[in-house]
């Protein structure tokens, strides 16, 4: 006997409910083993295989590519006990009748009392319309429209036959229409009544004057507790009611907007002006959207710019550029920037840390794992380098190449996403001389590269052709101050220009 057995969408990480269906791997009637990968699902961060935790043939799948799947849904199906190879090595496109149905002796006609026995038990078969399909067989045509004739006429004479053995006709035979539900009856909106004059308010009991205080104050009478005798609204009720009213209007105003519960002001209609395209904003770029949104209104963004010689030190890169290719990486400005800033954490340790407004403490960090933003064709990732300061620029570099690797073939995971201290993002691949990277939240700095380029500078009396890194230091000012962030800016700088300063002060 067949062992159905379910396999449903398993945790997949800490606070992971649901993601979007990328790839299926599995397909009806295929077999399928424990530790399979059966699918790639797309999550807020990252790509994640998600391996078989059942054995068996595939009976049926419940999703499709694109999809959105939760945590404990169904994905599919699958028999245990496995399905016989000559089902499996079918040709898709060939279906064999059922060996259960040739073997079936011809169908009797039933009589009154089954027929209407029948049409008790079963009124909704017995009046399937001819639309809808009943047979999913690859048959001829012809043998197929005689087929499905057959199942169509031999149910409807058995209705017919057991609603004449009742004395009663097809209409009374089937089941009364159900009435349809009526409109609701319209009420104007209260507030619509207040201007329309169409509402109705017992009198209050306040003075002529009380009243005209009110309205100048832009206060409606109705909605003022009155404190006098029997309920008498006064001056003094209406003015404490304005200010209750400004109160509110004030408090809210000066309350933060919780993350997530930004509301985006309505767009117009765009296609009146011209042809759109709408695609839905899902998985990495969704998250990256929300998580920039909370970065921009939970932290108050100054950025400070520099600029860094590196004439030297790109002589130097050059230089060991082949060392690091025999490890298996890249020697970039990326790769000695997470030295520098390793470094300069250690000096200035505001910015290794994170502020807990709801305890209103600063959390500084012991560790130092800085976070590379990687540029992919789903979005934004940022790979983190874990202790940063107790690695060679050789190492951090095969670390870099590997793990900007993996976020471009969508094999990063989460874990190696999580726990940053620091980020910094190079766009000088691209082009740019400078630019305001937004807060990785809850850390409290970003760096930022932009392309160098040989520039005149003014070297012991004359111009020198020199190449110059603009640099872009992001900070949250409840933290960090304008003149440490000039410091810690120029001390990256610096360690750019002299890199003996590592060996020094790093």
């Amino acid at each position: 006997m067949e062992s159905v057995i379910e396999f449903k969408l398993p945790v997949l990480g800490e606070n992971i409910e649901q993601g979007d269906l990328v790839r299926l791997m599995i397909a009806p009637g295929a077999t399928v083993s424990e530790g399979q990968t059966v699918m790639e699902l797309e999550t807020d961060k990252a790509v994640i295989e998600v391996p078989s935790s059942v054995s068996g043939t595939i009976k049926e799948i419940l999703v499709k590519e694109g999809d959105k799947i939760k945590v404990g849904q169904v994905v599919f199906t699958a028999d245990s006990n496995g399905a016989s190879a000559a089902a499996v090595a079918q040709p898709p496109h060939q279906v064999e009748p059922s060996p259960k149905r040739a073997a079936a002796p011809p169908a009797k006609r039933p009589s009154g009392e089954q027929a209407a026995a029948a049409a008790k038990l079963q009124p909704s078969s017995l009046v399937q319309p001819p639309s809808q399909p009943l047979s999913q067989s690859a048959a001829p045509p012809a043998r197929a429209a005689a087929a499905g004739e057959f199942r169509l006429q031999e149910p409807r004479l058995a209705f017919q036959a057991a609603i004449r053995a009742e004395g009663k006709t097809e209409e009374q035979a089937l089941p009364p229409d159900q009435p349809r539900p009526r409109p609701a009856a319209f009420s104007m909106p209260a507030q619509l009544g207040k201007v329309a004059g169409t509402e109705h308010r017992e009198a209050v009991p306040a003075a002529p004057h009380t009243r005209r205080l009110a309205r100048e104050l832009g206060v409606d009478i109705y909605e003022v507790k009155g404190a006098g005798p029997g309920g008498r609204i006064r001056e003094d009720d209406v003015k404490a009611h304005a200010k209750a009213l400004l109160t509110a209007v004030v408090s809210a105003a000066q309350t933060p907007p919780r993350a997530g519960h930004f509301v985006e002001p309505k767009l117009p209609d765009f296609a009146k002006w011209g042809k759109i395209e709408r695609v839905s904003m899902r998985g990495v770029r969704r998250k990256t959207a929300e998580h920039l949104a909370e970065s921009w209104n939970t932290i108050p963004h100054v950025t400070q710019h520099d600029r860094a010689d590196i004439t030297e030190l790109e002589q130097l890169r050059a230089r060991f550029a082949p060392k690091a290719e025999q490890a298996g990486g890249k020697m970039t400005v990326t790769a000695i920037a997470l030295k520098v800033c390793a470094a300069a954490l250690k000096v200035f340790p505001q910015f290794n840390a994170s502020i807990d407004m709801e305890k209103t403490e600063i959390v500084y960090k012991q560790y130092i794992h800085i976070g590379v933003a990687a540029d992919t064709d789903r979005g934004l990732l940022v790979p983190v380098i874990r202790d940063v300061d107790k690695k060679n620029i050789v190492e951090l570099a095969v670390e870099l190449s590997q793990l900007s690797q993996k976020a471009r073939d969508k094999k990063i995971t989460l874990a190696d996403m999580e726990g940053g201290s620091f980020t910094i993002t190079n766009l000088g691949g691209i082009g740019g001389t400078a630019f305001t990277p937004i807060v990785n939240h809850p850390e409290v700095a970003i760096l930022g590269l932009s392309r160098s380029r040989i520039e005149p500078e003014w070297i012991g009396g004359k111009f020198e052709p020199r190449l110059i890194l603009p640099l872009s230091l992001s900070y949250d000012h409840r933290l960090i101050d304008g003149a440490d962030a000039a410091r810690f800016l120029r001390w990256v700088a610096e360690a750019f220009e002299q890199p003996f300063l590592l060996s020094v002060q790093g």
